[in-house]
């Protein structure tokens, strides 16, 4: 069940799925060196790959040769989602004389083997047409405007969505109707904005379902929840203007289709690494901030639900079912895992993957594999086959003359595995743990007899429910209950500064025997008129010596915040003239 295809310069070949890990008898492997793409199809029955000469399909499950297509120099592959056509793209070349090259962008039958339409596509980025999951609309993206064509008829252009500048759009997952959301960049100080609308609906801003418009933002990605009820925004820029990051800045934005549209706050500062719907559409992870970077999951309603503290880490995965969340730090990262029951939120456990550049759940939503990929590292090349419960199933590593490109898992449509109750004991495992032995810090000769001191340039912060906690109830606090609570501890806190200051102005007065004017608040005029007046007096002054003490530590201070200043020698004249007429 459910192999693994794996791609490399050993060839193309599948491997067995658990438990047996062996290579696939059913699929003879292609040795040549120069396989260059693969695709599934959707619901992982055909697969398509092309080796430098042919581009060939076969049936999965019986490894029948279906169709073999002449395209040697093609580079991507994709698979429409009802099987129907299979979309091959290839590097656009003009002739030497400068002519117009040949169409690159080819959709092809995969029942009848023609060619239904070809197009010119120069950008290998977004090449792809995009289908809704009946195949009843295609879309693509020409010259900033969407194109739609209706049940593959490629011939005749059904509808135009035409806005100003369209960079990119996302067709909704699911059912009917369709929903598209359009990006449309900022340009001479207008801001960038995202819309949604319904297929067929596209005239004008009224009949949008949603808009979001924003300014920071050079690109952005737009993803859809399972439902199609709501689309999440990264927005980012490629430059941080204030420095603080080379990356560029990053927001995130939710819209929904009902026209609800929010910024989502982020607790703590620094980059959006990544952000991932749980499949059942109402709550999505965000792993963020400066590292050691903090991950947690929101609701619809863009309030915390859970935080999981701070840790190495810059990606996160939901199981197909959506019960398990990992939450990992690959790339220039260890290739710590955190597994997560989502139901409970308690960890289950902590693989280490280290050097891995690829990370994939299987369909049955028990298994991952973990790979290491040319051309983003060239030594160590393989995949790990891990159950989530932490325990290493299969490790392969390619000889060290050899490259590993791409593995990827046959796909399943949802519903084909059932859901499983959560594990927390380790499941058995025939290869010994992969866990890694940790380094020793680096100790100089003069300190390595004395005891160690911990020298953390940052501690790490826990999940919230693993916190220190006095008496409080496990659950997060709503936005309003963390409003009520700094308010109550506000008045807490103002309550006793009002205390200590009547302490000290009652010492200060015993004290002396003379008592100058700003020592006597206990005295009043009789007339509450005068001592409002007084004490609005003495609030001013109070906020003229605040801005005083900016001033002298080097704040620039702006143009009516110095006229206040001015005004201190006429506001203590009228202080001393009421106080005198007491």
């Amino acid at each position: 069940l459910f192999p693994p295809a794996v791609r490399g310069s050993e060839g193309l070949y599948m491997v067995s799925g658990p438990p047996s890990f062996a290579e696939s008898a059913a699929f003879p492997r292609d040795s040549g060196k120069n396989c260059k793409a693969v695709a599934f199809s959707k619901d992982g029955s055909l697969f398509a790959w092309c080796n430098g000469e042919k581009v060939n399909v076969v049936n999965v499950t019986s490894a029948q040769l279906l169709r073999s297509f002449d395209l040697p120099k093609a580079v991507c592959l994709e698979f429409s989602p009802k099987n129907n056509i299979l979309a091959t793209w290839q590097a656009y070349t003009t002739a030497k004389d400068g002519t117009a090259g040949v169409p690159n962008l080819q959709l092809h039958d995969v029942k009848t083997g023609k060619c239904l339409k070809s197009f010119i596509q120069k950008k290998m980025q977004n090449w792809c047409p995009c289908w809704a999951d009946d195949e009843s609309i295609c879309a693509r993206n020409v010259n900033n405007e969407v194109h739609f064509f209706e049940n593959n008829n490629f011939n005749t252009i059904a509808n135009k969505l035409h806005l100003q500048k369209v960079n990119d759009f996302v067709l909704s997952p699911g059912a009917q109707p369709t929903k598209v959301a359009v990006y449309v960049p900022g340009s001479k100080g207008a801001p960038s904005f995202v819309r949604l609308y319904q297929y067929p609906n596209f005239g004008g801003p009224q009949s949008a379902l949603a808009n979001k418009s924003f300014f920071k933002a050079d690109k952005v990605t737009m993803l859809w929840n399972k439902k199609a009820t709501a689309v999440l925004v990264i927005a980012s820029t490629d430059v941080d203007k204030t420095g603080a990051s080379y990356y560029g800045e990053q927001t995130l934005h939710y819209i929904a289709t009902n026209g609800e549209s929010a910024v989502v706050q982020l607790p703590k500062n620094g980059p959006i690494y990544d952000v991932v719907w749980n499949p059942n559409s109402v709550e999505f992870c965000a792993v963020y901030g400066f590292m050691p970077a903090k991950a947690t999951v929101f609701n619809l309603k863009c309030d915390p639900v859970f935080d999981f503290g701070t840790g190495p880490r810059n990606a996160a995965y939901y199981s197909p079912h959506g019960h398990i969340l990992v939450l990992a730090g690959f790339g220039n990262l260890r290739g710590q895992m955190e597994v997560w029951d989502i139901k409970n939120y308690k960890l289950i456990s902590k693989p280490v993957a280290s050097d891995s550049t690829y990370f994939a759940w299987c369909p049955d939503g028990e298994h991952i594999v973990t790979a290491t990929c040319a051309p983003r590292l060239r030594v160590s090349n393989g995949y790990k086959i891990w159950h989530y419960t932490g325990s290493l199933l299969h490790s392969y590593e390619v000889p060290s003359n050899e490259e590993m490109w791409q593995v990827s898992w046959q796909p399943f449509l949802d519903g084909a595995f059932p859901v499983k109750a959560v594990q927390y004991q380790a499941v058995p495992s025939e290869l010994p743990s992969a866990e890694p032995k940790p380094a020793q810090a680096y100790r100089p000769p003069a300190l390595r007899n004395k005891p160690v001191t911990s020298s953390k340039l940052h501690e790490d912060e826990p999940p919230q429910n693993m916190k220190p906690q006095s008496g409080s109830s496990e659950k997060p606090l709503s936005k309003t209950a963390l409003k009520n609570q700094k308010k109550h501890e506000a008045k807490k806190a103002a309550k006793q500064e009002a205390k200590a200051d009547s302490n000290q102005e009652s010492t200060q007065s015993s004290a002396s025997q003379n008592t100058p004017r700003s020592s006597v608040p206990a005295v009043t005029s009789g007339d509450p008129e005068v001592d409002k007046k007084i004490k609005n007096l003495k609030k001013k002054l109070k906020a003229i010596e605040q801005l005083k003490e900016q001033a002298a530590a080097g704040k620039q201070l702006e143009k009516n915040q110095l006229e206040k200043i001015q005004k201190e020698s006429a506001l203590l004249q009228e202080l001393e003239d009421l106080e005198l007429g007491l």
